[in-house]
């Protein structure tokens, strides 16, 4: 068999194509086909399956257009109770496609719904597409079903199905089985997952926690420990993929477009602005929040989910015409290209500028500023970089005016510049009675 993986960096996203005597099965695809349409040209092979490991949090998945469009089954668990067109796959159910044989394993933990896909060949090899339940180093998170849709399970539950899944699910299996997640380093659905894209079943039994000789309790307190904050998005992800997305670029057509523009009068919805922060600096609609998108390593997927509210109105400021079909790209991994009321562009004319930090004067009177850390919980939990620094995590900021005092010049800062941008354009519509600044990445001179 041939296996293809596919690397999504924004959201850290893993999926996979098998090929076998001229037929191909997807596992869990992302929301922009093409590159699988491509591949399949380029081997000439007939798409006959796609696999949902469960309904993801984190992405849309493009399971119910490729059905759609190619005639392929969608293959997912009975526990998912999904509302498209599908074949059930659970413990005990194969798929035979050309010399490779599938299988399933009911693997809960992550979700209650979750399964692992089994690949076997003629030559006996085994790969193991896991989801979001195994990872390289590391398990999915437990704690997303409690907020994460209408299918909702306590993280306690979860935590311990987890506990079993490591425990028993897997003990078949030969070590030489290469293991496949959906997600790498940098992907909220874990927190601790290696870089590395791949691994051997052999490897993670002896190098990666869950399959260390703890009791149910310590597991449980060790995996419920310290995870990351969770995105507004997630229970919306959920509930589309669990329905079934549109097709990609169906609703690309319809959102209006303003090219240069000189003038803007808000009808009061968000503006989101994804240019770099210099130009957001330079100019910016009022009321504008900066979520930088300039490279694949700027996560405005994430960011983006988790600052604007599912089915929030915005219209959205990019840099250039050439840039309108990648964001609309971006912003529909997520499934939030519906709630954009406009894209836009700006034309010669200044709307605002944003102060620009005296570094020097900070650095000589910092006891004369409110400094304002943006950082994440278990970040700040690290250390602080400023001792008298009001922690308020990204994500919470605009909920959070009555916590940021007004007596002094605010500073906001994060770990390594990126995120303040977003977060001192969030303040500056809030705060109006004193200046705000962003301290970007001179933060790196105070870690140093």
């Amino acid at each position: 068999m041939i296996i293809k993986q596919f690397e999504d960096k924004p959201l850290a996203h893993y999926s996979y194509a098998i090929i076998s005597d001229g037929k191909m099965a997807f596992v869990d695809p992302s929301r922009d086909v093409k590159l699988y349409y491509d591949l399949a040209e380029k081997h000439n092979a007939k798409i006959i399956a796609v696999f949902e490991t469960h309904p993801h949090a984190d992405f849309v998945s493009s399971h119910l257009q490729i059905h759609k469009e190619t005639g392929a089954k969608i293959y997912v668990s009975k526990l998912v109770g999904a509302n498209y067109p599908h074949q059930t796959f659970d413990d005990g159910d194969t798929l035979n496609l050309g010399a490779v044989t599938f299988s399933a394993i009911n693997s809960p933990g992550h979700s209650p719904d979750s399964i692992t896909i089994i690949a076997n060949d003629a030559d006996n090899n085994y790969a193991m597409f896991s989801g979001d339940t195994l990872f390289i180093g590391d398990v999915g998170r437990p704690d997303l079903r409690e907020k994460a849709g209408n299918m909702k399970a306590k993280r306690e539950e979860l935590a311990k199905s987890m506990y079993h899944t490591m425990r028993h699910k897997f003990n078949h299996l030969p070590d030489t089985t290469t293991v496949y997640p959906a997600h790498g380093a940098g992907s909220l659905c874990g927190k601790n997952m290696s870089t590395d894209a791949s691994s051997t079943l052999g490897r993670e039994r002896t190098e990666n926690w869950a399959f260390k000789d703890l009791t149910e309790e310590q597991f449980v307190n060790h995996i419920l420990k310290d995870q990351p904050f969770i995105p507004s998005y997630f229970g919306f992800n959920v509930d589309i993929n669990k329905t079934g997305a549109d097709n990609f670029e169906s609703t690309f057509c319809g959102i209006p477009f303003s090219f240069g523009i000189t003038n803007f009068i808000n009808d009061d919805s968000l503006i989101i602005d994804v240019r770099s922060a210099s130009q957001f600096k330079e100019n910016h609609l009022k009321g504008s929040i900066n979520i930088i998108a300039e490279t694949e390593d700027d996560k405005v997927e994430t960011w983006l989910g988790s600052i604007v509210a599912p089915n929030e109105a915005f219209h959205l400021v990019i840099n250039s015409i050439n840039d309108r079909k990648t964001m609309l790209s971006r912003i529909a991994k997520i499934g939030y290209e519906k709630q954009i009321k406009s894209i836009i562009t700006l034309g010669t004319n200044t709307f605002e500028t944003f102060k620009v930090l005296d570094i020097k004067d900070f650095k000589k009177h910092p006891n004369q500023y409110t400094i304002i850390d943006i950082r994440n919980a278990s970040e700040v939990a690290e250390g602080k970089i400023f001792e008298t620094a009001i922690s308020i995590p990204l994500h919470q900021l605009r909920a959070s005016q009555s916590q940021i005092p007004t007596d002094k010049p605010i500073v906001v800062h994060c770990a390594g510049g990126y995120r303040s941008a977003a977060g001192s354009s969030i303040i500056s519509n809030i705060i109006k009675r004193v200046p705000v600044y962003d301290l970007s990445d001179a933060v790196k001179t105070f870690t140093a």
